[in-house]
């Protein structure tokens, strides 16, 4: 048996003379050059070029014979074929012999596709068209505001004329502008199907959970029924579960997981605490008994609580005396004040329809002082729009300065000397009119937190949500601080829209956005809870829509 390929034909004894023939030219020390132009390749084997083993953009030039081409005879061997057959260079094949050679390898005998397939490719088909003309939109409008916000030079001469959106460009530091990168994550939106798939699935697992908890905190109350009358199971079923976290400049603190309950019979409520055991087993614990309760701060100061005082947002506080079972970090604050974050609204609601709550001046008067800080808010988130990342973490970092007792107490003084150093324009009247407000039990001092979150306002917390998940993420041991070096392991920017378009690299955007962070730490190699807060809340300020902050959260943290 003998093989032709393409009117080549080789026979053993024409394979030993070609190898035996290499052998000695190689020991007689010829070039390579030489050796081709002796023994010319065959078709099917190119010649070497070394010169040409470089990087070329032309790496679809089809200049190869395939392998398919090849044919096998079983006829005797001619031997004059063996000595005409080859030629010293080979024509390469074109675009349209390689279209005829790929139809013939097209099997004929396919079955026909069915409906299902049918319907599956234009669903696909549809699919990726739309997709196309997203992304055809998408980067006509990067380009829009990428030609709308390109920074001009500063002109010194122009600086008094400066008006409205250049004014405000012109003032943004290299920190600003680096802050601003983390915004753009939003030009890149998360993909709509992963994240629906996730959510529902969150929505799942904390329904079981309360369900659990639920059930837990009814067999609880029961057990502890010594009479037969007076407390009922459906007594206790009439009652308004919510959800709720620990204001607390101690990182540990604020990431703990609380679920409360208020029941409506005997106007009581009670804390438990979600503890993980393990791996995957979580339970809760009692942390605040069940008992009746009253404001111990604010307008409705010494007023047991009631059902109108439960919605999200709400602060509900107590003194920490009264709670021995308390941890230390909580215990070493007089007061201990609790956020409500989430409520069951379907009990709630029906549950207020049957309980009637009169509106008195003290309702009155929290709705008058809510628009007195909201007027403050709004006129200082637009000094705020694009340096409030800057601004904020450094105010933090400025009012832990001045706390030298660490109790988060300052006077008036304090207050306004830090609105003088970040140049934060407030009228003497905004002032004076939220002093009395905030300074409701007269001492002088207020808590440095809760006069920057009146004044300049907090995020929501649907995105404040989102935030702890992502610095739990990293703190995994529940400290309450994460080292920078895993926060460095764990960002990560390969979906930067930047980064995606290549005018920036990966690295580049995570040095950014570690850099300014830096700047919100009191110790350079890690970051606590309050830190990370303060800057996603200065980033909170710029941003409009919250899926918009959610995906500058999801994208980079994977949560």
């Amino acid at each position: 048996m003998d093989l032709e390929i393409k009117g080549v034909a080789a026979s053993p004894r024409s394979q030993t003379q070609s190898f035996s023939g290499r052998r000695k030219p190689l020991q007689q020390g010829w070039t390579s050059k030489s050796w081709a132009i002796q023994n010319p390749c065959p078709p099917v084997v190119p010649r070497l070029d070394l010169g040409s083993l470089v990087d070329s953009d032309d790496e679809d030039d089809f200049s190869y014979i395939p392998f398919r081409t090849a044919r096998i005879h079983f006829d005797p061997p001619n031997p004059s074929s063996a000595l005409d057959g080859v030629t010293p260079c080979q024509i390469p094949y074109t675009q349209q012999h390689l279209n005829e050679l790929e139809q013939d390898i097209i099997p004929e005998d396919l079955p026909a596709p069915t409906s299902k397939y049918k319907l599956k490719y234009q669903q696909y088909k549809t699919e990726m068209k739309e997709g196309y003309k997203q992304y055809c939109q998408r980067n006509a409008e990067k380009t829009k505001s990428n030609i709308r916000y390109q920074p001009s030079p500063r002109n010194k001469t122009d600086d008094k004329n400066a008006q409205g959106e250049e004014a405000v460009t012109d003032d943004l530091t290299t920190l600003d502008r680096k802050a601003l990168l983390q915004q753009r994550y939003a030009d890149n939106p998360y993909h709509a199907q992963q994240s629906t798939r996730k959510s529902n699935a969150e929505i799942v697992a904390a329904e079981k959970k309360k369900q659990s908890v639920a059930e837990q905190v009814m067999l609880d109350n029961l057990c502890r029924i010594r009479t037969h009358s007076t407390l009922t199971e459906n007594m206790l079923s009439h009652k308004v579960q919510f959800d709720c976290r620990i204001i607390s400049r101690n990182g540990r603190d604020a990431c703990r997981e609380l679920v409360g309950f208020f029941f409506i019979h005997d106007q009581s409520l009670t804390i438990y605490e979600y503890r993980q055991f393990g791996k995957n087993r979580t339970n809760v614990l009692p942390f605040i008994k069940k008992s009746t309760y009253s404001h111990q701060c604010g307008r409705r100061k010494g007023k047991q609580y009631q059902l109108g005082d439960f919605y999200i947002g709400a602060n509900l506080t107590f003194l920490s005396s009264d709670h021995l079972r308390l941890p230390e970090s909580i215990k070493e604050n007089t007061l201990l004040i609790l956020r409500i974050t989430n409520i069951d609204r379907v009990s709630s609601d029906d549950l207020r329809t049957d309980s009637v709550e009169q509106e008195d001046d003290t309702t009155r008067q929290e709705a008058n002082d809510r628009l007195v800080f909201k007027a403050i808010q709004d006129k200082l988130k637009e000094q705020l729009h694009k340096r409030g990342v800057r601004i904020l973490t450094a105010m933090g970092k400025y009012f832990r300065q001045l706390d030298k007792e660490g109790n988060g107490l300052l006077d008036k003084a304090d207050f306004k000397q830090a609105l003088k150093v970040f140049h934060l324009e407030m009228s003497e009247k905004d002032f004076e009119s939220s002093w009395l407000i905030l300074n409701d039990n007269g001492n002088g001092k207020v808590d440095y937190g809760e006069f920057r979150r009146a004044i300049i306002g907090e995020m929501n917390e649907y995105r404040k949500s989102f935030v702890r998940k992502a610095f739990m993420k990293l703190d995994f041991n529940k400290t309450g601080s994460v080292p920078i070096i895993d926060i460095r392991k764990c960002y990560c920017a390969k979906k930067h829209p930047q980064v995606i378009s290549g005018h920036s690299t990966e690295e580049e955007i995570k040095l950014s956005f570690l850099e300014t962070l830096k700047e919100a730490c009191s110790k350079s190699d890690e970051v606590s809870y309050g830190e990370f807060e303060d800057y996603y809340e200065g980033l909170s300020i710029g941003v409009v829509d919250d899926e918009d902050f959610v995906t500058i959260l999801r994208i980079p943290w994977g949560i």
